[in-house]
């Protein structure tokens, strides 16, 4: 697969592509997609648990018996930390130990088997302020690929950095099937998820990538984010409180799927299965129409 940065369009050629008006945008050769299993592309805002959400999903999917691949898109690699229980060295550390020789990498140099045999693999990102980590997320797949890691493959799940949506970091939606969205009832973490809506229907212009829903967490209520689907079209797919469960499991290094019984651990496994067989047997896609920044700030808060 070859990754290719665009150089900025002008902007009757952004209007041709729709890509988007005066934006640089990472495209991949349609050969690199992957195309034998279900991928699913998770973002929101920063700290708002995505990692957690994707790891313990991974965990679900493995629970019905699906062969799930979990890629951390994050320079911080720690994606998949309460899977491996360590912080797993990235594709670009490995690519690094061969000067870059990637005919020289092993599988067993990226790929790490983590809890209920989750398959995980941590991009990393360039240096700080050096590069772009479309290209990182295109080396990965390219990598995975050389490998035959995707042949046997039921699930992929991307865990995105945060909810910046330039072409770089919106590189995993190139190979997405559905973009979830991890979000708490507030409105910083909605403001986001109307920028992170903007992308994925951008994206969806010239890909197969399809908006999935929203997936609440660290919420006791979602009235907000009720407000917020009214008004867009927006979906909700799952709800999780803001459970101590959750906390303690991360410091665990560990999935809610290895914590001790108790209700409210029964509670978010439950709520994890459910989301995945519903992420397994097809959900229909969203046609959400992201808001003006004034708007949503006059449509959220209490009257």
């Amino acid at each position: 697969m070859t990754v290719i940065v665009r150089p900025p369009p002008g902007l009757a050629s952004a209007r041709r592509h729709g890509d988007g008006e005066g934006s640089v945008q990472v495209h991949t050769d349609p050969d690199g997609r992957i195309d034998n299993a279900r991928v699913f592309a998770v973002y929101g805002k920063g700290g708002i648990g995505k990692s957690t959400t994707s790891s313990n999903l991974s965990v679900a999917f493995t629970r019905l018996g699906r062969r799930v691949l979990q890629i951390g898109c994050d320079p911080k690699h720690d994606s998949t930390f309460t899977l491996t229980k360590r912080l797993a060295p990235t594709v670009i550390d490995a690519l690094e130990a061969v000067d870059f020789h990637a005919e020289e990498l092993r599988t067993e140099d990226f790929v790490f088997e983590g809890y209920g045999g989750v398959l995980c693999v941590e991009a990393g990102g360039p240096p700080a302020g050096t590069g772009c980590g479309g290209y990182v997320v295109g080396q990965t797949v390219k990598l995975l690929k050389e490998h035959h890691l995707l042949e046997e493959t039921d699930i992929v799940i991307f865990d995105v950095l945060g909810d910046v949506v330039c072409g770089g970091f919106a590189a995993p939606l190139l190979h997405a099937d559905r973009g979830l969205i991890v979000a708490a009832n507030d409105f910083d973490s909605i403001f986001a998820m109307n920028r992170i809506v903007t992308a994925i229907k951008a994206k969806a212009k010239n890909y197969p990538v399809r908006l999935g829903g929203v997936i609440v967490n660290r919420s006791a209520g979602t009235d907000q984010i009720d407000r917020f689907n009214r008004a867009t079209g927006m979906r909700t797919l799952a709800h999780f409180p803001d459970l101590d469960a959750i906390r303690r499991s991360r410091l665990k290094k560990a999935t809610l799927f290895e914590m001790e019984d108790s209700p409210e651990v029964r509670l978010a496994q439950d709520e994890y299965l459910r989301l995945a067989e519903s992420l397994w047997n097809g959900t229909k896609a969203v046609e959400a129409t992201p808001l003006k920044d004034r708007d949503i700030f006059d449509l959220l808060g209490f009257d």
